[in-house]
């Protein structure tokens, strides 16, 4: 039995990256977590979504949402999918953990047209303070401490469009949160949450 996700049910980041979906486009979740995304997008967007996750119990939610889910660690790659199979990946909150960041986001403008990644932002200014203070930052976007935090890569907005200018990633849309807030001024200081969509060079160069 499907479960139906509400707009009330899903995180304001999600609902941004929903925006930036077509309606009736082809979505890929890496990550997918329960499947929230993928459920509000076949609901509101009536997209065609699958997602790729891990985690056993985050596997099981997802299906019970009715979602298209593929168990699989996303440092082996995306080799399932063939070229430009879908019309937008999305890489929700995930980035910061992975071991080969350039080869995921490569991936990603391989298998699609669009890209839409977030993570959190080690340029928020209480970061900076913490480690003024002489400590690793921990805070409600990443509560870790620094001996068994997942975060391993961690960067700010200004470091991740440097990364995508070295791929050739064209960012199209940027939308950055202070927990469930939009961030408009100073959002390098001020937020705590980045979300980029972005577009394949193989698209805009006609190769794929």
């Amino acid at each position: 039995m499907k479960v139906a996700t509400r707009d009330s049910a899903v995180r304001a980041d999600l609902l941004r990256i929903a925006g930036w979906v077509q309606p009736g486009s082809r979505v890929l979740d890496l990550g997918c977590s329960d499947g929230t995304l993928l459920a509000h997008l076949r609901d509101s967007r009536q997209v065609i979504g699958a997602g790729v996750e891990i985690d056993d119990e985050s596997v099981i939610a997802a299906v019970r949402r009715g979602v298209q889910v593929v168990q699989q660690n996303l440092e082996d790659g995306l080799a399932l999918f063939d070229d430009g199979q879908f019309d937008t990946v999305v890489l929700s909150q995930t980035l910061q953990s992975m071991h080969h960041t350039e080869n995921i986001l490569r991936e990603m403008a391989r298998v699609a047209h669009y890209g839409v990644v977030s993570f959190p932002n080690f340029g928020y200014w209480p970061h900076g303070w913490s480690i003024l203070c002489g400590r690793m930052p921990v805070t409600g976007q990443m509560p870790y401490e620094w001996y068994n935090t997942p975060n391993i890569h961690l960067c700010t907005l200004r470091d991740f469009q440097r990364l995508a200018a070295k791929l050739g990633l064209h960012i199209t849309h940027r939308a950055t949160f202070h927990h469930q807030k939009e961030v408009r001024f100073l959002p390098g200081w001020r937020s705590t949450l980045a979300v980029y969509r972005f577009e394949s060079p193989l698209f805009r160069s006609g190769q794929a």
